[in-house]
């Protein structure tokens, strides 16, 4: 008798398998080219269509290409074990596994066209709390976007199951598909594809395979362990021989006790703000205006997108105005630490340690140990990136925020899913004065965030402003080709004018108080509105920085650069030269000071953070590092990207040292010693 299974050929059940996977690969790649049109047709009808049309479309289609052999490598071996068991178990498996990745694919298509950057790992850095906050500001998910991308899903079922009963190829060609695919996930074939480099953030952006980015992105996340230069090994020959020196105008600094304390130095910050601030009989009183998404592109004299803040720029030309100022986030969770600490960024920023936040100093712990009130204002939930985590940190006197107003307030506009983040900057500052009714027998520190200028853009009085809009478009002298384009961001545009407006009412008002003569405001953005598409890698952090006081002796603009970093040691240094108010002598700042030159330039050497999950970010004198890039920074903050490799290399041995550095942090490794906290933190 025979056995039952000797029909059974391995080679015969191998070439069927091959040949089904070679029918659902094509109807893959095809599936994979369509999400692409549904994206380019859908960016066309939001924004317009983007040019060169046929170069970016080829890059697009290059980009998805390498996305479908890199998905391929995956389903080939999914292929292969299911297909032991059943053809059809296999075929259906395959299907499921592309439903998936299809709707991830509109997912993130979604996501990209509300945010205008591709998701990254970023997520996985906020809490559920925060993500699912964010998600209901935006509106949550369009009822519009979830019938298309169920219409789309079944689409791609009826193709699988209509198009691969056609389509039959012989078991050579199917298996040139996963050979292909491994060769080219394997030899790293996506190196030879260019960067997008069309003058534009958003078309560079477009043309990515936003799965491929995300799934990329999370690899590094939970796998991509960091492999740079250990800079604290014994067999370290220095990573200072490429940048000390190398550059005589940067200001480099010289770390005291690396091991136990990365970021430790002297701190000698000049005073370059006594110059221009008389000197009062009492300790002045700080303000720190932290505008949401106030970026440079929209803001301020020659604004390329026309600026929406005529209250804001009458004020820049009665003050001290750094016109090419940078942020250190490209979101909110940077800010206070680099503002108010001038810190390390950590893993996903410094917030994000949480309760494990090392102990620090910064502006407020110093200001409070010396006499000063420190408040702080909000109109959402202070809790949102751990921001009265941090403040509590510092020992801060009182945080103001959604949850401390009470009844007579209005709050913003809810979303289409019922979510608001709480109260309006005209409100914010109304609480402001309500709660600063009664002026203070002591010196102030008050930091004051707004958030009307955040997705989803709903503000109280929307028909005024949307109106005041228009009239602006007309006093910028826009034809009608600038109008159309400009209305395509009348919602943010019109929420920085509501903003302008409120900025104006709080100004306007504190004049009036006594305090005011006695008073230096420091204005700036926490970064750039990202809603709104950017012109380059660095068009994200670019926010100006205003000085304003009664104390002013003259005004000026200023072309340097300088960042978040430098203010608190600024700040402190003018104090401290000027009212005698304790400074550390060592410090972990990881700014050296505000630069006053009024010719452009740039003396500094820092990273900046886009997001919690990407650091990619690094400038150094007049050069910028992103990514592998490297770009020549111009007057007005432009970019050029350039093929310099010994500066390359200054700029990616000056970013590994804060990288370990950070890490040492990350580590264990404090900030600063006992007795500097004891002094100065609470």
């Amino acid at each position: 008798m025979k056995d039952s299974h000797s029909s059974f050929k391995l080679p015969d059940s191998f070439a069927l398998s091959i040949r089904q996977f070679g029918g659902l690969s094509l109807v893959w790649c095809f599936i994979i080219f369509f999400l692409r049109i549904v994206e380019m047709t859908y960016s066309a009808f939001l924004h317009e269509l983007a040019k060169p049309f046929f170069k970016v479309l080829g890059l697009s289609l290059l980009n998805d290409l390498y996305f479908f052999f890199q998905s391929s490598c995956v389903l080939f071996v999914m292929h292969c074990i299911f297909s032991v068991f059943s053809i059809r178990l296999a075929k259906n498996i395959y299907l499921i596994i592309c439903l998936i990745l299809t709707l991830l694919q509109l997912s993130l298509m979604q996501y990209f066209f509300t945010s205008l950057v591709p998701l990254s790992s970023d997520i996985f850095n906020y809490s559920l709390k925060d993500i699912q906050q964010t998600v209901g500001a935006s509106g949550g998910v369009p009822i519009g976007g979830v019938i298309a991308i169920i219409v789309i899903e079944v689409l791609v079922y009826f193709a699988f199951r209509l198009l691969t009963a056609k389509l039959s190829f012989k078991p050579v060609f199917s298996l040139m598909i996963p050979l292909l695919s491994f060769a080219a996930f394997f030899f790293g074939i996506n190196t030879f594809i260019k960067a997008a480099q069309f003058g534009n953030e958003y078309t560079n952006n477009l043309t990515i395979n936003k799965s491929e980015y995300f799934t990329n992105a999370s690899y590094k996340y939970f796998f991509d362990k960091d492999d740079g230069i250990d800079i604290y090994a014994d067999n370290y020959l220095g990573l200072e021989n490429l940048i000390v020196g190398s550059d005589k105008n940067i200001e480099n600094v010289s770390y005291l006790a690396e091991s136990a304390f990365p970021f430790l130095h002297q701190d000698n910050t000049p005073d370059v703000l006594g110059p221009f601030l008389s000197k009062s009989e009492k300790k002045p009183n700080i303000v720190v205006l932290i505008v949401e998404g106030l970026g440079r592109a929209f803001s301020g004299e020659n604004a390329y997108l026309g600026s929406y803040t005529p209250y804001i720029d009458s004020l820049s030309a009665k003050s001290l105005y750094w016109e090419n100022f940078l942020s250190e986030g490209g979101r909110t969770f940077a800010v206070l630490p680099s503002l108010l600490g001038s810190l390390p960024f950590a893993k996903a920023g410094f917030n994000e340690l949480g309760p494990k936040m090392p102990d620090h100093v910064s502006l407020v712990s110093i200001l409070r140990k010396q006499g000063y009130y420190t408040s702080f204002y909000y109109g959402g939930d202070a809790g949102f990136d751990n921001m009265s985590m941090f403040l509590k940190k510092s020992g801060i006197d009182r945080v103001n925020d959604e949850g401390t107003y009470g009844a007579g307030y209005v709050k913003m506009p809810t979303s289409p899913s019922g979510f608001s983040w709480g109260y309006g900057d005209k409100e914010l500052f109304r609480r402001f004065f309500t709660v600063n009714e009664k002026p203070l027998n002591q010196p102030r520190l008050d930091v004051v965030l707004t958030v009307s200028t955040h997705n989803p853009f709903l503000i109280n009085e929307q028909e005024k402003y949307l109106d005041r809009f228009e009239k602006r478009l007309d006093f910028l002298k826009f034809n009608e080709e600038e109008k159309v384009q400009s209305r395509q961001n009348k919602n943010m545009l019109a929420s920085v004018l509501y903003m302008d407006d409120a900025v104006r009412y709080f100004i306007e008002n504190y004049r009036k108080r006594p305090e005011f003569a006695n008073t230096i405001f420091f204005i700036t953005g926490d970064h750039r509105m990202p809603e709104i598409p950017m012109s380059t890698k660095i068009d994200r952090y670019h926010v100006p920085l205003i000085v304003y006081s009664p104390l002013l002796k003259r005004t000026a603009v200023f072309k340097s650069i300088s960042t978040h970093f430098d203010v608190t040691p600024s700040i402190l240094a003018f104090l401290n030269k000027n009212y005698g108010v304790g400074r550390p002598a060592v410090a972990d700042w990881l700014g050296t000071g505000i630069d006053t030159t009024r010719q452009f330039r740039n003396i500094h050497s820092y990273p900046i953070m886009m997001t919690k999950a990407e650091l990619v970010d690094y400038i150094r004198g007049g050069y910028l590092l992103n990514n592998n890039d490297l770009y020549r920074i111009s007057d007005g903050m432009g970019l050029e990207l350039v093929d310099e490799k010994p500066m390359q290399n200054q700029l990616k041995g000056a970013f590994e040292q804060f990288k370990q550095r950070n890490n040492r942090m990350l580590g264990g490794s404090k900030l600063i010693p006992d007795s500097v906290l004891t002094k100065f933190n609470h």
